[in-house]
Parts: structure tokens; C-alpha cells; sequence
């Protein structure tokens, strides 16, 4: 589940030997590395391998019925991510991987018959059903060629009890959220989750069309919510406090051998100031969502291997996923992302230059400009005028936002590319972000981006 970076997290954010000696003793330990060979070459930094199954069997029945968890788990993956921390433990990138991306699972041994199975096509969730975290691992190293350090695997009740024992997580929500599958409603504006309401948050695939990725979304706000959460609230400075709350999480977790506390110590201790503005969260980019495989039943997902491989190689590099949105300054929220705006400008003033000035700066700002800006017909243009076609209307009124005084004008059978005729009004060019900020390009956020104002 979702938690299972904040078990990473505030596991790396140790104080010393005398908060985390003995805790990790509780840890159920697995050996998912076991007689592996060929593996992709070391890179700088640490990749854990986080995965979410669903497994309640702490969860008592009175909350079972309350958050809709269900009856018999599945024990089966919903969640699969590699998080990635720095060399310098300055950054941690965090990918996600769809459930029902395409993989091929490498020739593996079945653990339990000690049968030979050859390579075959698969879901990625099911890797963890057929050969449980040992072909998980070899599966995601063979789809990555990212080596794999640790691994750690986390179920609901992990969940339920890291966001109760923090005292609850703040999450903003601009649209009402409700799925009546797993119980979700949300007003719009701020809600102080608890660990059963959090799960529903991050469970939910039925609030909109996005499904899957809708989820994994809100999963990555959630973390980016969670990590604020604990350093805003001084958890990991407090001995005491982490104490109890690395003993409630680690508890109900599962880890490779290698993953105890010297590691947490060694990594924690340069972690310390972690804020939301170090975290970096994106999903792997798909180029099939209906991609039927012989071998596998249904559609699965295809990535978009060009971009997939420059994400993997960010991780093997050490570098961050989207340097271009580390540091962004406030920006006004709308509903759709420029970079998925279409412009053409026109000059509607004798001044001369000004259709260059403001297609640079459109650009400069995220839209999409022919970069060959023209001379309007009319050219006594007072107020600026963004002209749009009714069916973009959203990222009409997007693109105007970004003009301050600009007019809208609907013109019927325009098309998808707005038209803005520069006026002499024109001043400058505000700065805009769109309200889903995964909508910008490669669908890489940074943590502040995504967290309560």
C-alpha cells in the first residue's frame, strides 16, 4: 500500500542505536535477492522497492465493514513503486509502476514444487501471485534495469495504524470525492484523514474517469501529505515520539534481511530535514492502455518505452526525474495545464514586436505556441482577446487566466488552437498551473506542489 514509502521514509529518519535497537528485530524478514544472477550494474543512491498488498488480517471486523475492506484478501499487489534516495539523501524520486503494466517475468523456480518455469508474458501484479517478492523483484529489474537494494512490502493494517499513530494526515481536495466501492466522501476543501479514512483515499479508483491512474495520483499526494506531516510536527527530531512510531510501523511490515537499522540509521541521519520540496513523485508514462498480450488475459498496459527508459536511467544516474520543476514560484491554479494548450498569437497594436513578446513569454510560461507569432487583421486592439472554440473551453479559460484583463470570445469551429490577438493592454503574462498538477509534462510533481496551501 501507499504507506509504504512513509514506512521507508520515517524508518530512514532515525535518531540513533538507542531509538531503533531492537525494533527492527520485529520486522518479518524474506530473502527476495536469493541465487540471483545477471543483475543490472550498481548505481549511486538507494532504490527500495515498495509494495502494497492487501492483507487485513489485523484489521478487525468492525473496521472491515466500516472502510469496506472486504472479506479474504487476494494477497495480491495494488501498489508497486520504486523509491529511489539519493547519494547525497538530499532527494527521494519515487516511480510508480501500474499494476497491470505488460511484463515479461524471467525463468524463475516455483518456491513451492521447485518446478522450472520458463520466461513468460504477465500482468505486474501478478509476478507477486506466481512467485511471490523473489519474482517480483527479478520481474521489475528485467522491466527497469534499475538494481533493486531493498525491498519492502506493507498491508492495510500497516496503513491504518502509521497515519493514526502520526495523528492523522491533512489532505485538499478541489472536486467532491466519492466512491461508493470503498465508502469515500469528501467535500471540497481540507479534511484531517485518519488511518481507515486514508485508506479509503488512497484505495479509491471509481471517484473518476482516470481509474487506476487517477488512484496513483492520489496515492502520491498522499504521501507528499504524510512526509509534510511528519517533519512538519517535529516526529522525527523527538526520540520518544519516533520510537513509537517506527515501532507501530515496522511491526506489520515485511523487509529483505539487509534492510535493519543500521541502514535506517545511516541513511536517517542525513534525512533529517526532508521536506515535501525533496520529494519528487511520477508514474510511468503508457503508450497502449489497451495492449493485449498473447498469453495474457484482458488488456494490460504498454509503456511508452522512450520515456520510460529516460525515467529509469534519472534513477541509475542519480539524477532528479524533471530538474525543470524543482523550484517553481506561486502560481495561479487552472483547471487545464498549459503545456497541453495550443496558441497562435496575433499582433492586434502597431507596435511593433509585441506578438513576438508575448508568444516568448506564453512559452516561457508552459503553453504550446507556434512560435510564429502574425499580424492581426485588426490592428486597434485595445483589450487583449483570447478567441476559442466552445468545446476547449477549460483551457480557454486557462489561457485567460494567464493574460490579466484579457476578454474571452467564443468562436464556434475554431479547433483545438486558441487564438490570443495581443492588445495594447498587454502587460505581461502570469504564471498558471493546472489544478491536476500530473497533467505538466512527463507527469513529474515535486512534493510542494501537491500538499495543502
Amino acid at each position: 500500500m501507499v504507506t509504504a514509502l512513509s514506512v521507508t521514509v520515517l524508518a530512514l529518519a532515525g535518531v540513533g542505536h538507542s531509538v531503533l535497537s531492537g525494533i527492527d528485530d520485529g520486522i518479518a524478514r524474506i530473502d527476495p535477492f536469493r541465487d540471483m544472477k545477471n543483475r543490472p550494474h550498481d548505481g549511486n543512491g538507494t532504490n527500495v522497492l515498495v509494495v502494497g498488498t492487501d492483507g487485513r488480517d489485523k484489521v478487525s471486523a468492525q473496521a472491515r465493514r466500516k472502510y469496506r475492506l472486504g472479506g479474504t484478501p487476494c494477497h495480491c499487489t495494488d501498489t508497486v513503486m520504486i523509491v529511489h534516495i539519493s547519494e547525497d539523501r538530499d532527494r527521494a524520486s519515487v516511480v510508480s509502476l501500474p499494476r497491470d503494466s505488460f511484463a515479461v517475468a524471467p525463468e524463475y523456480t516455483e518456491p513451492a514444487t521447485g518446478r522450472k518455469r520458463a520466461a513468460h508474458p504477465v500482468r505486474l501484479n501478478a509476478a507477486y501471485a506466481e512467485g511471490g517478492p523473489e519474482l517480483t523483484v527479478r520481474t521489475v529489474e528485467r522491466m527497469t534495469a534499475v538494481k533493486i537494494d531493498h525491498y519492502v512490502e506493507v498491508d492495510f493494517t500497516s496503513f491504518i495504524r502509521t497515519v493514526d499513530v502520526l495523528g492523522g494526515v491533512r489532505i485538499c481536495t478541489i472536486d467532491p470525492l466519492k466512491d461508493s466501492h470503498t465508502g469515500l466522501d469528501l467535500a471540497p476543501g481540507q479534511h484531517r484523514l485518519d488511518g481507515g479514512r486514508a485508506l479509503q483515499y488512497v484505495r479509491s479508483r471509481h471517484v473518476d474517469a482516470a481509474s487506476d491512474f487517477g488512484r496513483m495520483h492520489r496515492q502520491q499526494r498522499f504521501l507528499a501529505a504524510l512526509i509534510e506531516q511528519a517533519t512538519s510536527s517535529g516526529v522525527l527530531l523527538n526520540p520518544v515520539k519516533l520510537r513509537d512510531v517506527a515501532g507501530t510501523v515496522l511491526d506489520s511490515v515485511r523487509a529483505d534481511r539487509g534492510f535493519g537499522a543500521g541502514v535506517m540509521i545511516d541513511l536517517g541521519r542525513a534525512m533529517r530535514h526532508f521536506s515535501p520540496s525533496s520529494s519528487e513523485f511520477t508514474t510511468v508514462p503508457i503508450a497502449d492502455r489497451r495492449y493485449r498480450a498473447r498469453g495474457v488475459v484482458g488488456e494490460t498496459l504498454k509503456w511508452d518505452e522512450r520515456k520510460a527508459r529516460r525515467i529509469f536511467a534519472a534513477l541509475r544516474a542519480d539524477q532528479p526525474l524533471a530538474p525543470h520543476v524543482a523550484k517553481r514560484p506561486k502560481a495561479l491554479r487552472v483547471p487545464v495545464a498549459p503545456e497541453q494548450i495550443r496558441v497562435q498569437v496575433e499582433n492586434g497594436t502597431l507596435t511593433p514586436g509585441l506578438g513576438r513578446r508575448v508568444d516568448a513569454r506564453l512559452a516561457a510560461t508552459g503553453f504550446v505556441t507556434t512560435g510564429r507569432p502574425v499580424n492581426a487583421a485588426d490592428r486597434a486592439v485595445r483589450r487583449t482577446v483570447v478567441l476559442y472554440d466552445p468545446r476547449w473551453d477549460r483551457s480557454a479559460r486557462s489561457l485567460a487566466a494567464a493574460l490579466p484583463g484579457s476578454e474571452l470570445r467564443a468562436r464556434p469551429g475554431l479547433g483545438p488552437t486558441l487564438r490570443v490577438l495581443a492588445g495594447a493592454d498587454f502587460h505581461g503574462v502570469r504564471r498558471v498551473r493546472a489544478e491536476d498538477p500530473y497533467q505538466g509534462e512527463d507527469g513529474v510533481v515535486t512534493g510542494d506542489q501537491v500538499v495543502c496551501e
